[in-house]
């Protein structure tokens, strides 16, 4: 896939503006009205505004003008911050979404995977954070269409070379930003007291009227772990460093997760459930979604479910609640139980759950997320507790099993909170004056 970087930004800039007099007019009204701005200042941000109307419409002539999304494109290239117009808009992402979703998308000619790299080379972090919002997908479509490809008898595999470029364009910047280091984790000694309590010995020589002994200090002993080892540079996406690009792109993205738009953590939460394998049914569904148990819910017949009536229907309510049929399963069930997923059921290296268990631990316990990306992220992992049991993984059963229990507690919290305040004859307990402790 030969693949340009973005040239002449500068040139390209001054030639979008000289093209359209709004944007001049723009430019005048912003310098008169911000007289503090200085002229180098007032060049960067023209240059950056003018950058990413340029790229607005460049994706939008890529989409194509009878696209949904053409008259939502054209209004965010003219607002007054068109790239993040652009990140946070939901019309915007579903076009984007749409069109990386087809069959034929992803090759060496994809015109939309040549937009995303360009885009991310720009120096303009908010234009980076546009293509990071797709990470997800991208990452989603790759993996699975790689593995289909390899199951497939008898067919050629998919050329997949433009969603390639795009991941190792966010492995090579984070290579270079790491400048060949490991990423370390520092635990501090837990056989050392820390600055916040006192030792016993200390306690005991000090009640008894004798000055305590100095002893000599203890030199901790932290233990230093490899999160991450160093990255080498690689220009093709190998098949034996295939996981390690793409957990790589994932670790970008949690990076800045925080401004991510909502559709982007529920695609992750889909496709790695998708990857953890196929529908649990019977008594994995008992065991994977028996620990949380939701308020009752009238059943079909107008009656409540309690919590000694049938476990089995019991799970169907958990599962109808968190819409695993509607967010997961892509359609009707085929014969024999098994769902259509969004993806494919891929190798599962730790290397590759680290990035994807911390992006569902945001997922799951950031209070600013909207229900359907906690609920989506509540099906993902017990998908993931259920393939790593069965696979044998330590650390991943740890780390899945302790986000299940989190999540759990979590819920129970909200919906004991939600009980009290709909009872109003629940009597609540008269809060004790606070007592403020002052030194004489």
């Amino acid at each position: 896939m030969e693949i340009q970087p973005v040239a002449g930004t500068k040139n390209h800039a001054e030639g979008s503006a000289g093209s359209s007099p709004s944007l001049a007019a723009h430019h005048q009204h912003h310098h008169s009205s911000n007289p503090n701005l200085t002229g180098n200042s007032m060049q960067s941000w023209w240059e950056s505004l003018s950058r990413a109307r340029s790229r607005i419409q460049s994706l939008s002539a890529v989409l194509g003008p009878s696209s949904a999304a053409a008259a939502d494109l054209a209004a965010l290239a003219d607002s007054d911050q068109p790239a993040k117009s652009l990140l946070d808009s939901a019309g915007a992402y579903a076009a984007v979404s749409n069109a990386l979703s087809r069959p034929s998308s992803g090759s060496g000619d994809d015109a939309l995977c040549q937009w995303l790299y360009e885009t991310y080379q720009s120096p303009d972090p908010d234009l980076r954070l546009v293509v990071l919002s797709f990470v997800p997908l991208i990452s989603g479509l790759y993996l699975s269409r790689v593995v289909a490809g390899y199951s497939s008898a008898g067919a050629g595999s998919p050329s997949l070379a433009g969603f390639e470029a795009v991941l190792l364009s966010l492995y090579a910047a984070e290579t270079k930003a790491r400048g060949g280091k490991p990423l370390l984790i520092h635990v501090p000694d837990l056989s050392q007291p820390s600055l916040y309590h006192t030792t016993r010995s200390s306690a005991a020589s000090g009640g008894g009227g004798r000055s305590p002994q100095i002893s000599a200090p203890v030199q901790p002993h932290p233990t230093v772990g490899i999160l991450s080892p160093p990255l080498e540079p690689q220009t093709v996406v190998k098949s034996t460093k295939r996981a390690c690009i793409v957990a790589v792109a994932l670790d970008c993205y949690f990076k800045r997760i925080s401004v991510m738009p909502s559709s982007s953590k529920v695609d992750l939460c889909e496709f790695a459930a998708s990857w953890a394998g196929e529908y649990y049914s019977g008594r994995d569904e008992l065991e994977l979604f028996g620990s949380f148990h939701p308020p009752p819910s009238p059943s079909s017949d107008g009656r409540a479910l309690s919590e000694d009536g049938d476990e089995a229907g019991n799970c169907r309510t958990v599962m109808e609640r968190l819409r695993i049929e509607e967010k997961l399963g892509g359609g009707s069930p085929k014969e024999g139980g098994a769902r259509v997923f969004r993806g494919s059921r891929i190798p599962f290296p730790w290397e590759l759950l680290q990035p994807v268990l911390r992006i569902l631990g945001h997922c799951l316990l950031a209070p600013l997320n909207p229900p359907e990306v906690r609920d989506a992220a509540s099906v993902s992992v017990r998908y993931i507790y259920g393939r790593v049991s069965h696979d044998l993984l330590p650390q991943a059963i740890l780390a899945s099993r302790s986000l299940i229990q989190l999540d759990q507690r979590a819920r129970e919290t909200a919906m004991a909170a939600a009980t009290a305040s709909s009872n109003p004859n629940t009597p609540s307990k008269p809060r004790k004056p606070e007592v403020l402790l002052s030194s004489k």
